[in-house]
């Protein structure tokens, strides 16, 4: 299993880039969500300061718009699922080819309709998958 907390599993060398060896998550879905809540927290902020009720609904409605766009482009595919993915699909650019089934233990999936619970013969599998992900990390060169 890999360990992030260890500096030597952490980071690899890509020629003079330090690359992570954890896949973080940076999607599309994740960043487009994260700045329009930004934008609505802000909004938010400025109706607390100026005691304005319609510029506090204003920046609510804007951070609630946040969620349903990050669950709608999770949904298209340009998020990610639970836990770790191989390597080669943790570009930004790369979208998700399994969005459209569903992932297993994905709320959002499952808010959607899509997707289904893992028994015991899907616990196997994701096991698997980890393993799998886990293995797919380069060494340190």
């Amino acid at each position: 299993m890999l360990n992030c907390l260890r500096r030597e599993r952490f980071s690899f060398y890509w020629g003079d880039v330090v690359v992570s060896t954890y896949d973080e998550g940076h999607t599309v879905a994740g960043w487009t969500g994260t700045a329009i809540a930004t934008v609505g927290s802000c909004v938010l902020g400025l109706g607390i300061c100026t005691t304005s009720a319609l510029v506090v609904t204003a920046g609510s409605a804007v951070v609630a718009v946040s969620v349903l766009v990050t669950w709608v482009l999770h949904l298209t595919g340009w998020g990610k699922p639970p836990g770790v993915r191989p390597v080669g699909e943790w570009p930004m650019r790369e979208r998700d080819r399994s969005a459209r089934a569903g992932h297993p233990e994905c709320v959002g999936c499952r808010l959607a309709g899509r997707g289904r619970r893992v028994g015991r013969a899907g616990a196997a599998a994701s096991v698997r998958s980890v393993a799998v992900a886990a293995e797919a990390v380069p060494e340190r060169v």
